[in-house]
């Protein structure tokens, strides 16, 4: 039994992962048919159901931060997850991506702190997985910013620790890459980039159809590439 989920039905094999919970039923709502609450335990809200092509997915929330994530991941590996993609935030850093942008993650920086427990130093990278990323730009649309992000444990991150070329910074990224690679889950991200450049956060009502678009384009992709390997063990 896992530790800190309590599965109240089946998890799917495929999962969209967000951090918000409140995200994870708008998503439920938006891709799946009478979906089912498969977990309530410690607020982490998740969903499984059937979509509109037929196929099972689940949609779980991960918390705050990479070391929830991971946490999560863990128990999602035991539930018989094997293909996760992250439907996060973001916030623009420099010129290249802007507020109410979408941008695929195509690598993943290591900001230090808890990165460490999953065996990268500051600056290390991760990649996402090739063909669940290849799926998701096609789904996504071949003008989507293909990008890198770098992960940090604060929203703010003290001083200019970036290099230049990172156009997105988050909380979660680097932790869903990294740890899924340790479980056998093949892992890929979408962000939504909610402010940029010092301005305001965008409008809830154009998050909230951001979040949809980029859930669609998740859905699509895990369904495009047909029925997840199974675990390999050793």
């Amino acid at each position: 039994m896992p530790f800190r989920l309590r599965p109240t039905a089946s998890f799917a094999a495929d999962a969209v992962l967000v951090g918000d919970p409140g995200r994870a039923l708008l998503l439920a709502q938006e891709l799946l048919e009478k979906p089912m609450m498969s977990n309530h335990a410690r607020g982490l809200w998740g969903y499984t159901g059937t979509t509109p092509r037929g196929e099972a997915l689940t949609i779980q929330s991960t918390g705050i931060g990479g070391p929830s994530a991971a946490l999560v991941l863990a128990d999602l590996a035991e539930l018989g997850v094997r293909r996760a993609i992250r439907v996060g935030s973001g916030t623009g850093h420099g010129d290249a991506a802007a507020a109410g942008e979408l941008v695929l993650v195509e690598r993943a920086v290591a900001g230090g702190g808890s990165s460490t427990s999953f065996g990268l130093a500051a600056g290390e990278q991760v990649a996402p997985d090739p063909d669940l990323t290849g799926a998701l730009r096609e789904s996504l649309g071949a003008d989507t910013l293909g990008t890198a992000v770098a992960s940090f444990d604060s929203a703010s991150p003290a001083g200019d620790d970036l290099a230049e070329g990172f156009a997105v910074t988050d909380m979660q990224t680097v932790a869903v890459l990294a740890r899924g690679r340790e479980l056998g889950i093949a892992a890929a991200a979408v962000l939504i980039v909610v402010e940029a450049g010092g301005s305001g956060a965008i409008p809830d009502e154009a998050r909230e159809d951001l979040e949809r678009r980029a859930g669609r384009s998740a859905a699509a992709a895990l369904a495009d590439l047909g029925k997840p390997k199974p675990l390999v063990e050793g």
